[in-house]
């Protein structure tokens, strides 16, 4: 197995099993036996004969496909909970409120993530009926959640993350908003607004539009969209936050829309997903996929047979601690098959990722991986049946192939996995040739990119002092010594402009069922009126949702160039960041 220090860390540290005494007593290799042979256990239960131990162990053990952390993490253990993100509703009433509070409270102990929509709850200030009290407002309900999170780690091995949901047209908005503005509230929640086409149709008209009490449905006023808008960009330019769902459009693509409306998603937003809802999550390593610079699609062809088997036996293996998200999930069987290494993909063939080429590749890509995994799903069910509510979904009532699973590609952001894996994380550009990535509880780690360090030694440009400055600085556009040709092809998310970004997101968007987790990367200098044009552009190409992050716009961000680099930089010309 080809793991790289970084890996195995990681690895040591959240997902090798422990003893009693918090010693590791598992080898990475003994670890994919465990999921191994643990998922395919699933096939006695139809009574297949598949040989999909073998299978499932060689895709994960040869780093060509990895599931979400808790797969990895519980399967063949005590803790049955496989999959990584759930929707749980959160009614008006105080009873609801703390429901839903407790069941995310045993879904964070599990290993999983958890998302809410808000908009049910009763403005601030409204009357509370039962009592002939105040209201507090959704956004005081968010702090307890938080406050819970906080005092719960999942599984002993990550923090809970929650995606906290609040509808453009909710009177609070503007508190929502501008919740994470003071520092240190609400750390454990994603922030997005719930947008939609009335109100980007209002954005474009220059138009007000009404906020709506949920409690009695009146309008209690007219608010410029343009403002809100305007409001929604400053704030994400701020603080990285809130993202934007396109719930409309979402909701075109539920495949089950007589079992309710989607109204939220997982805590990085690729997931929609129905109340009680879960998804079970894997991404195959397109790095992998690559053989002399071109794509061997015959073994991305048997990976995505492979995965797909291998994410639909994982449902019938689940325990839920919940009867409702028991019951949703066995009865559409969504899964989230993605991809990651994306970007070392282009590398290896040679195209830089703000380039029309890179677009059509993913198109390419994309358009294989969607028809295969539809024609997987299809072989499953003939064997095995269809989703159980098949029937009145839009499969049956336009007459679509009989598949497996209700939905099935999701291109997830893979932050943990990649690391093992030892690729660039889901879709995304290179962060920098170099930099420091924060994981488990703030332990830093330095990635420097392998293929850099490789083409440097053969074209005979390595040295010492250039790979310091190199993680200083994580760009090597304008470096002197490095071939522009080199330069072009190490194209990093902040080298690029916004526009790149989104149009990979909507390339990607085209061929998911579900949605595309994608971060909008901005320079520190980028303005407010930027990131509004983001939004804008990804509404008008296709996206169902947008999240960005200007540079340095936080105390702590999880990626960072390497500090304390105590030496004059012959390329820099100064001296960086002494101590």
């Amino acid at each position: 197995m080809e793991l790289s220090d970084n890996a195995q860390r990681v690895l040591r540290h959240r997902y090798l099993l422990k003893d009693e005494h918090g010693n590791v007593n598992e080898t990475p290799d003994q670890m994919f036996c465990r999921v191994a042979s643990y998922v395919a256990s699933a096939d006695d239960l139809y009574g297949d004969m598949t040989g999909s131990e073998q299978e499932f162990y060689s895709i994960m053990s040869n780093l060509e496909f990895l599931p979400n952390s808790p797969t990895l993490m519980n399967a063949g253990t005590s803790i049955k909970q496989l999959a990584a993100c759930f929707v749980l509703p959160v009614g008006d009433s105080l009873v609801e409120i703390f429901e839903a509070l407790k069941n995310t409270a045993i879904i964070h102990q599990s290993g999983g993530g958890t998302g809410f929509n808000l908009s049910r709850l009763r403005p601030k200030g409204d009357i509370v009926g039962s009592t002939g009290g105040i209201a507090s407002g959704p956004v005081s309900f968010m702090k307890v959640f938080d406050a819970a999170t906080q005092a719960i780690k999942q599984g002993g091995r990550r923090r809970g993350a929650n995606m906290g949901i609040l509808s453009v047209d909710h009177p609070d908005i503007v508190d929502f908003i501008t919740a994470k503005h003071e520092p240190g509230l609400l750390t454990n929640f994603n922030l997005s607004v719930g947008v939609t086409d009335t109100f980007m149709d209002a954005v474009e008209a220059g138009q007000s539009f009404g906020l709506v009490n949920p409690r009695n449905g009146e309008v209690t006023e007219h608010r410029d969209a343009i403002e809100i808008f305007n409001l929604m960009a400053a704030s994400a330019w701020k603080s990285g936050e809130p993202g934007l769902l396109f719930l409309d459009r979402i909701n075109r693509d539920n495949p089950t829309p007589g079992l309710g409306t989607i109204e939220a998603t997982n805590p990085c937003g690729e997931q929609p997903l129905l109340p009680y809802e879960a998804c079970n999550l894997g991404s195959i390593n397109l790095e992998r996929m690559i053989d002399g610079g071109n794509i061997d699609y015959d073994k991305l062809g048997r990976t995505v047979d492979i995965a797909v088997r291998f994410l639909d036996n994982v449902i019938d293996l689940e325990q839920f601690p919940l009867e409702n998200i028991d019951r949703m999930v066995k009865g559409n069987r969504k899964i989230g098959l993605g991809v990651m290494g994306f970007a070392d993909m282009l590398m290896r063939s040679g195209i830089a990722y703000n380039s029309p080429e890179a677009v059509e590749r993913a198109k390419e890509v994309m358009t294989f991986v969607y028809n295969r995994a539809v024609q997987a799903s299809e072989e499953i069910a003939q064997r095995r049946g269809v989703f159980r509510n098949f029937k009145d979904s839009v499969y049956d009532k336009n007459g679509m192939p009989e598949v497996r699973n209700a939905t099935r590609i999701t291109i997830a952001p893979t932050g943990s996995i990649s690391l093992i894996a030892g690729c660039s994380s889901g879709i995304e550009p290179i962060y920098a040739v170099s930099y420091v990535k924060t994981v488990m509880d703030g332990e830093k780690l330095v990635v420097t990119n392998p293929y850099f360090e490789q083409i440097a030694k053969k074209e005979e440009f390595y040295s010492p002092g250039l790979m310091e400055c190199i993680a200083c600085r994580g760009s090597v556009q304008g470096m002197p010594d490095v071939p522009e040709a080199v330069q072009r092809l190490f194209i990093t998310s902040h080298d690029m402009g916004y526009k790149w970004h989104v149009r990979l997101q909507a390339a990607f968007q085209k061929f998911s069922d579900n949605a595309v987790s994608k971060t909008v990367n901005f320079r520190y200098d980028a303005t407010k009126e930027d990131v509004g044009r983001a939004f804008k552009l990804a509404y008008t190409l296709g996206c169902k949702g947008i999240t960005v992050y200007r540079d340095r716009s936080r105390n702590e961000q999880v990626m960072t160039t390497v500090e304390g680099l105590q030496q004059d930089c012959d390329y820099c010309g100064a001296l960086l960041n002494p101590t």
